[in-house]
């Protein structure tokens, strides 16, 4: 059960990878990179209760903390050219 599991997920992942190539903006390619990330969660998961290795889904955990930061700097980063803008206006 796992095993198809597994293969499923690996064709998700294969089409988000497609979407993350031909996305029309930068921000479909960011959204489908953050799929990307979280399908290979998934899989790292899914390949751990494959091999009777559960200690995996601390990897698991830990890739998606990476994961999410990391799109949320990214996306920072094109918003505002910069990873370390506040948010808020210099105006005052």
């Amino acid at each position: 059960m796992f095993a198809v599991t597994a293969f499923a997920v690996l064709i998700a992942l294969g089409i988000a990878l497609a979407r993350a190539f031909m996305g029309p903006t930068v921000f479909d390619r960011i959204l489908a990179v953050n799929s990307v990330g979280t399908k290979t969660v998934l899989l790292i998961a899914v390949l751990g209760f494959l091999t009777g290795r559960p200690d995996f889904l601390d990897i698991a955990i830990v890739y998606a903390l990476i994961n999410f930061i990391g799109v949320v700097a990214v996306l920072k980063y094109v918003k505002y050219g910069d990873v370390a803008h506040s948010g808020t206006s210099e105006d005052g």
